[in-house]
């Protein structure tokens, strides 16, 4: 009789109030966390990996600089707007729970299908990527070509040890997360005071000479700048994806947002110039791992600082990434649009451990094939259509139901820019330079209709499935919650 009242409730268990109150996620995001959250997911192996592609695409460094420029603007405007949304809809989970309460149950499944089985897990899967190259590559100077084996097994080390301090503590999560923040910020002045004192030095930068000399003007190669671009602004709007569990959220929603973006975008401005004053445009383009082929120009014996700053910055991009992306599969599953056991949280340490266990298992696999340039390409591609579809909803919610109350207002031409920016995003690549890979993309997320019918609309669900809910919840030590909302 004992261990029948100890144990976890079960779904068909009636439930007393006090203890459905009892299981939310706590609010335990603070401004300072906020602001490192956003800035912690911006600041990871992107400025690290990145400018060399967009110096590529763009073929000069003045039009590399200004894509930097437009993508930092870009992530401000689309954060403020949906800090508007994130006033209205005071829930968890970002673009999927703004696009369920607006357009409806279809859509948001279809965002939620394609962000929790292949956009997350696959940024997860390039971010962890990033950390092990830079964590490998000290051990085999010279060499230009890593072993592979080794950089995948380092990867999923970095996702299995983020994944149980996730799984253990918010406090500890966002501990680790605040601690990586300020290494990041730091790693990025110390590249930003490297071509500085180049500079006073005396030095000329001979790539800034003629900056604008051989600019592409062909809309695709612009459309995929963009895309390596805003993918090291990628988290702008990962702060909305936790609103359940911020402090005061009405005003420091838009106050992190405010701080955080231009803070990050004159640092990256700042890190390129310094990556062009001390290399030139070749070298650039050439190099695989653009910091430390800086390092080893300028650090000399102290180049090891380079990638073990990077790797750093890296495994905090990593736990951003699963702190406020398991929130999202948490939110999808609480609405009934993924399995009912990712709905729960632990119930000593009040986190959504079965969330967060689905995260990191899809994306070890996506470790498997994974190639960093191509997974941020069609990534960045689902992920403006989804952007696009959420500013969408923003205009309507404007337009047509201006009495809803919210504490923020964004001016209605942010959400027109950034709508006609995501429009310009999803169409040039595939105008100009129209791929196979992109049909895979829609082919994919039509795929969810074959889910959503039986299972979400027709409700079907298999004894089988039951009872696997049933034998993990008591393995897990997790139960049902509610939202924790105002």
């Amino acid at each position: 009789m004992r261990e029948e009242q100890e144990r976890p409730p079960l779904p068909g268990d009636a439930q007393p109030a006090e203890l459905r109150l009892r299981l939310r996620l706590r609010r335990e995001l603070g401004l300072a966390s906020s602001v490192s959250l956003i800035s912690g997911c911006m600041i990871g192996g992107g400025i690290f990996m990145n400018p060399q592609h967009v110096l590529y695409h763009m073929g000069s460094p003045g039009g590399s600089l200004l894509i930097w420029a437009a993508c930092g603007l870009l992530a401000t405007l689309g954060a403020l707007s949906y800090a508007e949304l994130g006033t209205l809809i005071t829930e968890s989970g970002g673009d999927y729970v703004y696009i369920l309460r607006t357009l409806g149950s279809l859509p948001a499944f279809l965002v939620i299908y394609v962000s929790t089985l292949l956009v997350r897990p696959a940024a997860t899967a390039a971010m962890s990527l990033t950390f092990a190259e830079y964590v490998v590559a000290p051990f085999y100077p010279g060499c230009s070509v890593l072993p592979m084996v080794l950089v995948k097994c380092v990867a999923a080390a970095c996702i299995l040890i983020l994944a149980l301090v996730n799984c253990w503590s918010v406090r500890l999560a966002t501990g680790l997360m605040n601690l990586c923040t300020i290494a990041k910020v730091l790693a990025l002045l110390v590249i930003i005071s490297g071509g500085l004192w180049v500079l006073v030095q005396g030095h000329k930068a001979e790539t800034l000479q003629n900056a604008f000399v051989g600019t592409t003007q062909q809309l695709g190669s612009i459309s995929i700048a963009f895309y390596q671009g805003l993918w090291s602004f990628s988290g702008w709007n990962n702060l909305n994806l936790v609103t359940e569990e911020l402090q005061n959220a009405d005003k420091n929603l838009v106050r992190a947002v405010v701080i955080s973006i231009p803070l990050v975008t004159g640092l990256y401005i700042l890190v390129n110039l310094s990556y062009m004053v001390i290399m030139s445009p070749s070298d650039i383009r050439d190099s695989s791992a653009l910091a430390i082929t800086w390092g080893n120009q300028i650090l000399g014996d102290w180049a090891w600082l380079v990638p073990v700053s990077v790797a750093l910055s890296t495994f905090g991009s990593v736990n951003g990434a699963f702190f406020s992306g398991s929130r999202v599969c948490y939110v999808a599953a609480r609405e009934g649009h993924m399995p009912g056991i990712l709905s729960m949280a632990h119930v000593k340490h009040l986190t959504p451990s079965p969330a967060l266990t689905f995260t990191s298992a899809v994306a070890l696999i996506m470790i498997i094939p994974g190639n960093f340039s191509s997974i941020v390409n069609f990534c960045s591609f689902i992920l403006w259509m989804i952007h696009g579809t959420t500013i969408s909803c923003l205009l309507y919610l404007k337009v047509k139901k201006k009495d809803l109350p919210r504490s923020y207002k964004v001016p209605i031409i942010i959400p027109v820019i950034v709508l006609l920016a995501s429009i310009y995003l999803v169409l040039a690549p595939i105008i100009d330079q129209p791929q196979m890979e992109f049909l895979y993309v829609f082919l994919f997320m039509l795929s969810g209709l074959v889910v959503y019918f039986p299972i979400i609309y027709f409700g079907y669900q298999p004894s089988l499935l039951q009872e696997i809910t049933v034998q993990l919840q008591l393995f897990l030590e997790v139960a049902p919650t509610m939202k924790n909302v105002d």
